[in-house]
């Protein structure tokens, strides 16, 4: 199917032409969304986190979130360099996005050829921007490039110090989403047999001495400001062992995973039935073994939400890619119809472009949604701006240049996540508690909800009971800006 489709000689490209077209590709897809005010909310705690760090706070100790510091890092010198700038993040989410892409170009070429790699590359652009929150920045786009990076390298060079840096990327992915760690230890126990039945033990140990030296290294580069700052503890409990208490929590299962499981099993018997893949292939069999390694890093945290999957698109999508190129060609009348659907695929960039046009002509700016036009109303009508609680829309507490009323209200949902307030030092034992708190002592002047949805889950009723009784009778709505519902305290 591959092998006819292509409009120019892929055979003949090189690096920077690929990395050409998938970088205008990226931006062609993800450009109408620089202007949104947030895509998603884990995204807008990145942000909200990444100026705390550029402020001079380092992660955990003034405000907390449940990933490590890489990520916020990310952001923090992002904001350090260009300031309060949507565009600056949402460009070099875009170049994260291209460089994996190019990345997975080199190691599908390496394994097939440059019409195969070409393809992949492309396809993973549209899957690490595309269908559901992934147009904006993600932990997982960043943690992804990393390993992608060390992972390329490891098909690419056979030499000691290349394990090291290899070692480097991987401690970076895994410094960014802990999860990582499962393919990097899939790796790793592979490469320790690969040797053993090669009878090559030696020099296998010692590549894997120094990549875990990198691996090492780059862990405890991380953890340095904090001992400098006399506080290490902090550091480990935050980045290793809240998440082991997040994936107990109430609304975890390890089936979550199983779908998605399930599918690629299929995927990989039917290619192995009909001999699309070679898996006997080292190559292949290092994929597979990346695979399997964040599959299980999904059962094990119990959920598997949409941009989770950016952890694995570059990874399933090259023996997707090889399989395809063998299925029997594509009669041509049908051939207009893949070109029609690849015009189709990025419909959800197409109707972003519309909305940033008719918001550009209704209210003469390009940039859009509640979480700018919330702030701008707060501002424009000189409501409280200090004393402010986003239940949602909270990239506002950014916008404002404000902190969160506490450590646990950094990402809205963490207030219900009581199993995580040990680790955040928070002196509250419970959320309902730390709900309790925030409204009957902080008492803020002015709260953010959002139009039709329950300020918290639904399944938490005694949450949403308590906040609904207190907003009905200590406050009252003074605007609605499109979705965004506006609160005034009565007193």
């Amino acid at each position: 199917m591959l092998k006819k489709f292509q409009p120019f000689n892929l055979k003949d490209l090189n690096w920077k032409t690929v990395f050409l077209i998938l970088f205008v590709v990226a931006l062609i897809i993800r450009f109408p969304f620089f202007f949104r005010d947030y895509v998603d909310r884990d995204e807008s705690t990145f942000i909200i986190m990444g100026q705390s760090w550029a402020n001079g706070f380092l992660p955990y100790t003034q405000l907390w979130d449940l990933k490590p510091p890489v990520t916020f890092l990310f952001f923090a010198i992002i904001i350090k360099i260009f300031g309060k700038s949507f565009i600056a993040i949402r460009f070099f989410g875009s170049l994260l996005v291209a460089l994996t892409s190019l990345f997975t170009y080199g190691i599908a070429s390496k394994i097939s050829s440059k019409k195969i790699g070409f393809w992949v590359a492309l396809f993973c652009v549209f899957f690490q921007s595309l269908f559901g929150s992934l147009q904006g920045v993600m932990s997982e786009h960043i943690c992804t490039f990393f390993f992608v990076a060390g992972l390329f390298i490891l098909f690419l060079k056979d030499d000691t110090k290349w394990y090291f840096t290899t070692g480097l990327l991987f401690g970076l992915s895994v410094m960014t989403k802990l999860n990582m760690v499962y393919p990097v230890l899939s790796l790793g126990i592979y490469f320790l047999w690969e040797g053993y039945c090669k009878k090559q033990l030696g020099s296998t140990l010692k590549n894997l001495v120094f990549m875990g030296i990198g691996f090492v290294f780059t862990i405890a580069l991380t953890a340095f400001p904090y001992y400098l700052q006399g506080d290490i503890q902090i550091w480990w409990e935050s980045i290793f062992e809240a998440p082991l208490a997040y994936s107990d929590g109430k609304f975890h299962s390890p089936l979550s995973a199983m779908p998605f499981i399930l599918v690629s099993v299929g995927f990989f018997y039917f290619s192995y039935k009909k001999k699309l893949l070679n898996f006997k292939s080292k190559p292949i069999q290092m994929l597979l073994l990346c695979i399997a390694g964040v599959f299980l890093s999904f059962s094990q945290a119990g959920k598997v939400n949409g941009h989770y999957l950016i952890q694995l698109y570059p990874f399933i999508l090259i023996p997707i890619g090889i399989a395809i190129s063998k299925l029997p060609e594509l009669s041509k009348k049908y051939r207009p119809i893949v070109v029609i659907l690849l015009l189709l695929i990025p419909m959800e960039s197409y109707l972003e472009y519309a909305n940033i046009i008719s918001n550009k002509v209704e209210k003469g700016t390009f940039f859009n949604g509640e979480g700018l036009a919330v702030p701008q109303y707060i501002l424009e009508n000189h409501l409280e701006t200090k004393n402010i609680f986003f239940t949602e829309y909270h990239i506002g507490y950014w916008v404002l240049g404000i902190s969160p009323p506490t450590k646990a209200a950094t990402h809205p949902s963490n207030i219900t996540r009581e199993e995580l307030f040990p680790y955040m030092r928070n002196p509250r034992k419970t959320g309902l508690e730390e709900l309790k708190y925030i409204m009957e002592v902080i008492k803020p002047k002015t709260l953010v909800a959002r139009k039709g949805k329950e300020i918290f889950d639904k399944k938490l009723l005694n949450y949403n009971a308590y906040i609904d009784g207190y907003l009905e009778e200590n406050y009252t709505l003074v605007a609605t800006v499109d979705r965004g519902l506006i609160y005034q305290r009565l007193d």
